[in-house]
C-alpha cells in the first residue's frame, strides 16, 4: 500500500471539556501508521496526496456495545418501531402475511406505553399458520404467535409474550437470513461511512468463531463472549486484547458479557423501589453466581462487561467488581443510587453507556421510574466523580452511529421538547472523547484509524455530521467522493 499524504488537515484535540482545533498541517501515513504531523513535504516522495482544504480530522470512532448480527439483519426485518399499539403491530403483520407466506420476523416494538397488551391470539387471527416472531426494541422480550411458539419450544404459552431468558432461548429458533453475509457487509459499510473504525460486539452465540469466519476488513472488532462460551475462550488461551491471528489482526478477544437484570421497557430492570405491580424487576444472575463467574474469567485474563440497568442491579455489579478486584465495565448503568456514582472511579470500572437510550426512553422512564429520573442516565455526575465514560449504541436498539450517541449525551433530546434533565448534559469534547476508544487526538506512531469531517464537530452540530472519509490502518474504508 503506497504512502498517503493528507494535506491541510485541522486536527481535533479532545482534551479538557472544550477541546480545541490545531492549525492546518500535513499528515503522512505509511505502513498503516501516522508517521508525520506537520510539514511532511520532505518525506512524501511518491506518496498519494489528498488536499483536505482545512477539513477536520480526529481519531476514528468506536461503538463500544453492539449486537452486530442482530443489527445487520434488523435492517431486513419488518420494521415495528413506529407502532403505537399492539393493534398497529397486528395490522403490519397482516399486511406482510397477505404479501408473502414466508415466516414473519419483525423488530422494534416498544410496548411500555401502549394502551393495549400484546397477545398471541391477536397474531393467530391474522397469521394462523405462518410463524410470527417479533422482537422488542430492547431485545429483552418477544411476541410470538402459536406457530412460532411451537417452533421455539414454548407451545401453549399463555400470552405469547416471552421475556428475558425465555426470549433469549426463543431467539435461537428464528430463521437465519440467507442474505446474512451481504447484510453484514452492508452494515459494516454503513458504519464506515459514519466514521466508525471499531466495535465491541456482544452478539449472542459463538462470537469468536463467527468473526474468524467472517473476517470483515472494514472494522476492528473486539469479540465478547457469554458464560456458555467462557470455557471455549479459556481453552483457546485468549485473553482480553489478544489478537485472533486468523483474522488479519483486526479481531481481538473482548470481555465476558453477563446480563444480570432486564430492561426498563420490559419492566425487568432490577430496582430498589418497586414498579406499579409491586415487583422490583428480575435479577437474572445473582451475586453468588456472578462473583465466581467473574473470578474465573479474571484468572484467565478476561475482563468483565456486566449488564446492569436498575439501581439495585448496578449496586450488586459494583459489589462484584469490589469482591473480585478485576477490570471491566458496567454496561448501561441507566439508574444509579447516589452512593454508587463515585464507586465507578474508586473501583476503576468503566461506565459503558448508550446515550440515545436516554432520549428514546425518557417517557417510559418518567412513567416507571417516576421520581427517580434525576439519577437516570447520569453522565454529568459520573464524569464529575472521575468515572471513565465510553459510548455505544446497543445496536439494533439504537442506530450504529456514534454521532447520534454523542448528540444525545450533549443535548439530552432528539425532538422539539426541552432537554430531559439538562443537568446531566456533557460537552461535545467529552462526548467525542467517549467515542474514540480512549484516543483524545492523533499522534505520531498511532495506527492511522481516522475520520475526516467537512464540518467542525466541536461546533456542536453532531447529528448528520458530514463524514468526508474514514481510514483503517491507512486504508480507505469510506473514501472521499
Amino acid at each position: 500500500m503506497p504512502d498517503l499524504l493528507l494535506r491541510r488537515a485541522r486536527v481535533l484535540r479532545l482534551a479538557g471539556p472544550a477541546g480545541s482545533v490545531a492549525e492546518p498541517a500535513d499528515i503522512l501515513v505509511s505502513d498503516g501508521r501516522i508517521r508525520v504531523i506537520g510539514d511532511a513535504s520532505a518525506y512524501a516522495t511518491g506518496a498519494e496526496q489528498l488536499d483536505l482544504d482545512g477539513r477536520y480530522i480526529l481519531p476514528g470512532l468506536w461503538d463500544r456495545h453492539v449486537h452486530f448480527t442482530q443489527w445487520a439483519i434488523s435492517r431486513q426485518r419488518l420494521d415495528l418501531t413506529g407502532a403505537g399499539s399492539a393493534a398497529d403491530v397486528v395490522a403490519l403483520v397482516a399486511a406482510r402475511v397477505a404479501a408473502s407466506d414466508e415466516p414473519v420476523v419483525g423488530y422494534g416494538f416498544r410496548d411500555g406505553l401502549w394502551p393495549d397488551r400484546p397477545h398471541r391470539d391477536d397474531l393467530d387471527r391474522v397469521a394462523p399458520h405462518v410463524p410470527v416472531f417479533l422482537a422488542a426494541n430492547d431485545l429483552h422480550s418477544g411476541w410470538c404467535n402459536s406457530a412460532a411458539l411451537r417452533i421455539a419450544g414454548f407451545a401453549g404459552h399463555p400470552t405469547g409474550l416471552l421475556r428475558e431468558t425465555d426470549f433469549m432461548t426463543a431467539l435461537r429458533s428464528v430463521p437465519v437470513s440467507a442474505k446474512l453475509d451481504a447484510a453484514v457487509r452492508d452494515a459494516a459499510e454503513a458504519a464506515a461511512a459514519r466514521g466508525v473504525v471499531g466495535i465491541v460486539d456482544l452478539e449472542f452465540g459463538a462470537n469468536l468463531d463467527t468473526w474468524i469466519q467472517r473476517q470483515t476488513p472494514l472494522l476492528r472488532v473486539e469479540c465478547g463472549v457469554y458464560a456458555s462460551q467462557l470455557d471455549d475462550a479459556i481453552e483457546r488461551g485468549v485473553r482480553t486484547g489478544d489478537v485472533l491471528p486468523e483474522t488479519g489482526g483486526l479481531v481481538t478477544m473482548g470481555p465476558l458479557k453477563v446480563i444480570t437484570d432486564g430492561s426498563l421497557n420490559t419492566r425487568t430492570a432490577y430496582c430498589h423501589d418497586p414498579y406499579a405491580d409491586g415487583g422490583h424487576g428480575e435479577l437474572i444472575v445473582p451475586p453468588d453466581e456472578l462473583v465466581p463467574l467473574m473470578r474465573r474469567a479474571a484468572a484467565h485474563g478476561i475482563d468483565a462487561a456486566i449488564h446492569a440497568i436498575g439501581d439495585h442491579a448496578n449496586r450488586l455489579a459494583l459489589d462484584a467488581f469490589a469482591a473480585v478486584g478485576c477490570r471491566g465495565s458496567i454496561e448501561h448503568a441507566q439508574l444509579l443510587a447516589p452512593a454508587d456514582v463515585g464507586r465507578f472511579a474508586e473501583l476503576g470500572v468503566v461506565a459503558s453507556v448508550q446515550p440515545q437510550h436516554a432520549v428514546d426512553d425518557r417517557d417510559v422512564a418518567d412513567r416507571y421510574w417516576h421520581g427517580r429520573t434525576h439519577r437516570a442516565f447520569p453522565y454529568r455526575d459520573l464524569l464529575d466523580a472521575g468515572a471513565e465514560l465510553v459510548f455505544g449504541s446497543d445496536a439494533p436498539v439504537a442506530s450504529l452511529d456514534p454521532w447520534i450517541s454523542a448528540a444525545a449525551a450533549v443535548e439530552r433530546r432528539d425532538d422539539d421538547r426541552p432537554a430531559w434533565h439538562p443537568e446531566q448534559e456533557i460537552t461535545v469534547a467529552e462526548a467525542l472523547a467517549a467515542s474514540t476508544n480512549r484516543r483524545r487526538s492523533i499522534r505520531v506512531g498511532d495506527f492511522a484509524d481516522l475520520v475526516i469531517t467537512d464540518d467542525n464537530p466541536l461546533d456542536g452540530r453532531l447529528r448528520g455530521m458530514p463524514v468526508h472519509g474514514t481510514l483503517l490502518s491507512g486504508r480507505w474504508t469510506y473514501a472521499p467522493k
